[in-house]
Parts: C-alpha cells; sequence; structure tokens
C-alpha cells in the first residue's frame, strides 16, 4: 500500500510542471507585448526627434559644403554641450515621475515637471552664453576660421532650440512615466514630416539659408512641445487634486 503512495508524487510533480508550464509561457509572452507596447513608440519617437536636425543638416547640404562642414561641426557641438546634457538632467523625472506614479500620488508630477522645465530653462541660459562663443572656441582648438565662424553663426540661430528643447523633454518624460507614449511617437512623427516643409519655407523660400535651418529646429520643437502640451491639458493630466484618475493602475 506504501508504493502506490510513493509513486503518485512524481506523476503528480510532472503533471503539475507540464499544466503550468503553459501559464507561464503566456505570461512571458504577454510581459514581452507589454514591453514592446511601451518601448516601440518610444523608440520611434526619440529616432523621429533626431530626424530633425537630420532634415536640417541635409538641407544645408546643398548650399555648399563651407555650409554642410559648419553645420555638422556646430550640429555636433550642439549636441554635446547642450542637447546631451538637457536630456540627461530630463531623465531625473524618470525616476522621480515614476516613484511618484507608482505611489498614486499624482499631484508630484506636475509639480517636479514644472521645477524641471525651470531648472533646464536657467541651464540652457548658461549653455547659450557658450554657444554664442561657440565660433572663437573652434578657434582655440585649431579650427579652419571660415568653418568656425560658419559653426558659430549657425548654432547662434540654434539657442531658440535650446530652450525649447528642455521643455519637450521634460513633457516626454511626464508622458512616459504614465505609460502614455503613443502620443509621444505620433507628435514626434507630425513634426518629423512638417520639419521638411519648414525647412524649405525658411532656407529657400524666404532665402535665410543655413541660418534658416538652423531655427527651423527650434520651430519644430516648439510645435511638439505644443502638441504634447495641448493633450495633457485635453487629458486633464495637468489637474492633479481634482479628478485626476490614472487611467494605467
Amino acid at each position: 500500500s506504501m508504493l502506490p503512495a510513493m509513486e503518485e508524487p512524481p506523476i503528480g510533480g510532472n503533471s503539475s510542471t507540464e499544466e503550468t508550464g503553459g501559464p507561464k509561457e503566456s505570461l512571458v509572452v504577454i510581459e514581452v507585448k507589454k514591453q514592446l507596447y511601451l518601448a516601440g513608440p518610444l523608440i520611434a519617437g526619440c529616432l523621429l526627434q533626431q530626424v530633425v536636425q537630420m532634415i536640417s543638416i541635409m538641407f544645408v547640404g546643398h548650399l555648399g559644403e563651407l555650409s554642410l562642414s559648419s553645420a555638422s561641426i556646430a550640429t555636433s557641438f550642439a549636441g554635446v554641450t547642450g542637447f546631451s546634457l538637457l536630456s540627461g538632467m530630463a531623465s531625473s523625472l524618470e525616476t522621480l515621475c515614476g516613484q511618484a506614479f507608482g505611489a498614486r500620488q499624482y499631484h508630484l508630477l506636475g509639480i517636479y515637471k514644472q521645477r524641471a522645465v525651470l531648472v533646464l530653462t536657467l541651464v540652457s541660459a548658461v549653455v547659450a552664453v557658450v554657444w554664442a562663443y561657440t565660433g572663437q572656441i573652434l578657434l582655440l582648438f585649431g579650427q579652419d576660421p571660415e568653418i568656425a565662424m560658419g559653426a558659430g553663426s549657425y548654432i547662434r540661430w540654434m539657442i531658440p532650440a535650446l530652450f525649447v528643447y528642455g521643455p519637450l523633454e521634460c513633457h516626454v518624460r511626464f508622458l512616459q512615466t504614465q505609460n502614455i507614449v503613443l502620443p509621444v511617437m505620433a507628435s514626434s512623427g507630425v513634426t518629423a514630416l512638417s520639419h521638411v516643409l519648414v525647412c524649405w519655407l525658411l532656407v529657400y523660400r524666404l532665402g535665410l539659408g543655413n541660418k534658416g535651418a538652423a531655427l527651423a529646429n527650434g520651430i519644430s520643437y516648439l510645435a511638439n512641445v505644443s502638441i504634447l502640451a495641448l493633450y495633457i491639458v485635453q487629458e486633464h493630466l495637468d489637474r492633479p487634486l481634482k479628478g485626476r484618475v490614472s487611467r494605467h493602475p
């Protein structure tokens, strides 16, 4: 009578493993789908934001080798000293807003975003001073005088984009931490498509040349952050204390 009892557990153990094998695989698939749902739009949105500056460089490329060289160096300098700095600082919202959202302290989300916008604006003012002397800085490092002066002129016309890029990154992080990613991708896509028209109008129609291409970055970033801000107001995400209910438990 003891033998059947000893044999049953291994058989029962195998059957339970087989039974739980299916659900475990399905949970993995579900989790992968959730990750792709969040990561896919975020990746697309990030790439589309970078496409904006690339489009400007492409338009400048049709103006001559000197303009292209100057714009390329200016864009690289701006990315290292300005845009990357602001993006890194804005990433702190992922931690702060993520904690507040997870703890259902929704009133803190808007507070964190507003403080981040203020801090990044102050930092942008300091970076703008550095950008104003980019030509002289490049000359100190032995850059060709014509290219250095062209890069200095191009990056000065990118200063408006600097002040808009900070709030844009803050709005993106504000929505991202609430699992709201599709509007970020959509706004970036619309901005990237319209940026072609903006560049054409400023570079060729108005005859601003490479200065117009640099200024177009600021206009497109402003359009992007305006779309996200309107979405936040429309969805009442700007009302943290009254009537603020999360759609993503």
